[in-house]
């Protein structure tokens, strides 16, 4: 590791989280395959990213790697006794044949046609956001907005009963901190209660589900477990925590940035007000500039050379989803600029790559369209009266608070 790659890259410095881009560019400029003091290899490059993004050789699951750091932390904190095996099940963590299974039985209901009719609904709900807005003059972006029509969706999807919107975003947010490092005791223990707190919500769901089933997406899922289909009761917990969580969480940054990226360039705002035929192509350019999922992890069965170095087998590799968005390499000298109709867009990362590629990707590209497309053409004047405040996060970066402006 080099003096100049220690310096630049440090995930926990102030100012990360809102903006780690700079970072991510010396790291590509300066040690794009990068060891990182807790035994975690990063990958900064486009080129380099996709391509363990596609290796089928390469796993998922947890069990796979050796112990870090971070797991010897975790078991002072936590008890080495503690079952390592809970949130292991999710199709999200899991190899094949395992989650070649559990994507089948959820993917009939993400299929590109269901979701396309999906859209007269979550415009309905947008223009109902979006009168509350009008009427008051204001809006909080992504607690009245981003976050309320993304949780609405899958929960009818779903078909989950009325519950606490506001708990479950608390245990939510909390949840997905599992997908980036962390090193703060405090936040393990909090991760931990927020786990039991959603696994007891999503098993009364379930055996209130049973008794009431529906033409819902959970309804299928415990009829394919009765069925004999292999779901053990485990793994329809966690299926529908991931699906619960993944199908609310990842589109509200999406949401959430987007607007802000198009409220820093005006320009590109009045460029997508005047032409809603861009819709489609201005959310794979919002992906690209400042996607909902900073990173993603691989890891190796076997060493494996990259970048004219060796990974060691066994070791977690972070993917910079983020970082190969704004490549140079790839997007050329506009990388850092928002082009909402850049001919290449859709070569984005942002959904991952391979196997995992994002089975909710369709779902989040029709709700960013129709958020964002009808924010922008209901409101001429739409301006921040407050600086953002972001969610702290590494991984699932995003916005917690802007309060808007709005007027007709």
């Amino acid at each position: 590791m080099t003096d100049a790659a220690a310096v630049a890259y440090n995930p926990f410095e102030p100012g990360f989280a809102e903006n780690p881009y700079d970072q991510y560019r010396a790291m590509r400029e300066q040690e794009p395959v990068h060891e990182s003091p807790f035994g975690i290899w990063l990958l900064f490059r486009y080129d380099d990213v996709l391509r363990f993004l596609r290796d089928p050789s390469l796993s998922v699951e947890d069990a796979n790697a050796r112990p870090t750091m971070l797991d010897q932390m975790a078991d002072e904190v936590l008890g080495a006794d503690r079952d390592k095996e809970m949130g292991t099940r999710a199709m999200l963590n899991r190899d094949p044949p395992d989650h070649t299974r559990l994507r089948k039985l959820v993917s009939k209901a993400f299929t590109p046609r269901r979701i396309e009719n999906l859209r007269p609904r979550v415009q309905e709900l947008v223009d109902q956001s979006l009168d509350k807005a009008a009427d008051a003059g204001e809006m909080e972006l992504v607690g009245d907005y981003a976050f309320a029509l993304p949780f609405a969706v899958i929960s009818e999807m779903l078909g989950m009963p009325p519950t606490d919107a506001d708990k479950l975003r608390e245990w939510s947010g909390t949840l997905v901190r599992t997908l980036e490092p962390v090193a703060d005791p405090e936040l393990m223990l909090a991760i931990r209660d927020a786990g039991e707190n959603m696994r007891g919500l999503v098993t009364d769901v379930i055996n209130w589900k049973r008794e009431n089933l529906s033409d819902d997406m959970l309804s299928a899922l415990i009829a394919a477990e009765e069925n004999g289909d292999m779901l053990s009761d485990d793994e329809l917990i966690e299926q529908v925590e991931l699906l619960y969580i993944a199908g609310h969480e990842t589109t509200v940054n999406l949401i959430g940035n987007g607007t802000l990226a198009l409220l820093r360039n005006r320009d590109e705002l009045e460029r997508l007000r005047n032409d809603p035929s861009l819709d489609a192509a201005a959310i794979e350019e919002l992906l690209r500039y400042d996607p909902p999922v900073q990173m993603t992890r691989r890891v190796t069965l076997t060493d494996v050379e990259v970048g004219g170095k060796t990974i060691p087998e066994g070791v977690f590799v972070v993917c910079g989803l983020a970082s190969s968005n704004r490549d140079e390499k790839h997007w050329g000298p506009t990388a850092e600029r928002v082009d909402i109709g850049r001919a290449n867009a859709k070569e984005h990362l942002a959904f991952g790559g391979g196997a995992h590629y994002c089975l909710g990707a369709a779902l989040a590209r029709l709700e960013g369209q129709v958020a964002i497309g009808s924010l922008v053409r209901r409101f001429s004047t739409i301006e921040p009266i407050a600086e953002p405040e972001w969610n702290g996060r590494l991984n699932l970066r995003g916005l917690e608070k802007l309060p808007l402006e709005v007027r007709p």
